[in-house]
C-alpha cells in the first residue's frame, strides 16, 4: 500500500513539473507574492466581453488568459476597468500588464512595451440601410465615419483620408468621436453617424450577431498588432508571458481559440515584441 501511494504521489508531481518548471522562469518579486495582477476592458467582443446572460468576462483574451495561467502555473487576479485607465495602471504599478487588446503603436512605446499576438486592422463598415452604393473606403469621403475617440481609429480614419480623399480634391471623412465599441455601433444604428471604423474582427463578431445587418466596406484601411502591454522598465514579466504565449501556439491552444472566436484569419506564427508600425 506504502508503494501505491508513493506512486500517485510521483505520478502527481511529474503532472504539476512543467507548470512548476514554468513558474520559475517568472521574476522573483512575482513568484514570491504568487499571483499576477491583469488589468481587462471588457467592451470589445469578440476579443474581451462580458456573457449577457451570466456577466462572466468571454472573448480571446479571457480564453488566452485562462490558458496562460495554468501554463505558467500562477493565478491571475483581474481588475476590470475603462480603456482609459489601463495605460495609468500599468506606468503606476496598479497592475502588472494589460491583457486586453490593445494597437501596439511607436508612439505608445515611449512609457510601454507590448507582446503583440494578433492582427488586426480599422475596417469601415456600415449597416445595409445607409450603404447607398458605397464599395469602397473611399466612397466615405465627404460623409461622416464614428470611431472611439479613446483608440487610434481617429487618428488612422484622418490619415487616410488625407491620402486618399483630400489628396485627390474630394471632401474629407467627417471623424464623429465616440465613448467606445458598444457607443460607436449605437452611433451607426441610430443614424448619427454614415458609417465607424472598428477592428475587423469585431464586425466579424456584429454580423455572427446580427446577420445581414452590417456590411465592410472594401478592405481595412490599416494593418496593426494587437498586444499586450507591461511597463517599459519591467522587461522580465513580459518575456515570461511571451514564453508562455509561443508554448501555446506551439501546442496548437493559441489557434483554437482563436478558431473558437472566428477570428482565425487574425493569427500570428509567432508572438513579437514591439512589432507596432
Amino acid at each position: 500500500m506504502k508503494n501505491v501511494f508513493l506512486a500517485a504521489g510521483i505520478a502527481a508531481m511529474s503532472l504539476m513539473a512543467p507548470a512548476f518548471a514554468n513558474a520559475q522562469q517568472l521574476p522573483e518579486d512575482v513568484r514570491q507574492r504568487g499571483f499576477i495582477r491583469v488589468g481587462v476592458e471588457t467592451t470589445y467582443p469578440p476579443m474581451s466581453y462580458k456573457d449577457p446572460a451570466t456577466n462572466e468576462r468571454r472573448g480571446v483574451n479571457a480564453d488566452l488568459l485562462a490558458a496562460l495561467s495554468k501554463e505558467l502555473g500562477i493565478e491571475f487576479r483581474y481588475e476590470e476597468m475603462a480603456f482609459a485607465q489601463l495605460i495609468p495602471a500599468v506606468t503606476t504599478g496598479r497592475v502588472d500588464f494589460t491583457g486586453t487588446s490593445m494597437t501596439d503603436t511607436p508612439a505608445r512605446r515611449d512609457r510601454l512595451t507590448f507582446i503583440d499576438y494578433t492582427s488586426t486592422g480599422a475596417l469601415i463598415f456600415t449597416t445595409t440601410a445607409q450603404q447607398r452604393g458605397a464599395n469602397q473606403p473611399s466612397d466615405f469621403c465627404g460623409r461622416s465615419v464614428a470611431a472611439p475617440r479613446t483608440t487610434n481609429y481617429p487618428r488612422q480614419v484622418e490619415e487616410w483620408s488625407n491620402a486618399n480623399c483630400v489628396a485627390q480634391g474630394k471632401p474629407p471623412i467627417r471623424i464623429v468621436g465616440t465613448e467606445g465599441a458598444a457607443a460607436t455601433r449605437t452611433d451607426l444604428r441610430q443614424g448619427r453617424a454614415d458609417g465607424a471604423v472598428l477592428g475587423a474582427e469585431y464586425v466579424a463578431y456584429l454580423n455572427s450577431q446580427e446577420p445581414g445587418t452590417y456590411v465592410g466596406i472594401g478592405e481595412p484601411i490599416t494593418r496593426g498588432l494587437f498586444g499586450w502591454s507591461f511597463d517599459k522598465a519591467k522587461p522580465e514579466l513580459r518575456d515570461a508571458i511571451a514564453a508562455g504565449l509561443n508554448r501555446l501556439i506551439a501546442n496548437g491552444t493559441y489557434a483554437e481559440i482563436l478558431k473558437k472566436h472566428g477570428i482565425e484569419r487574425q493569427a500570428l506564427p509567432t508572438v513579437t515584441i514591439d512589432a507596432g508600425e
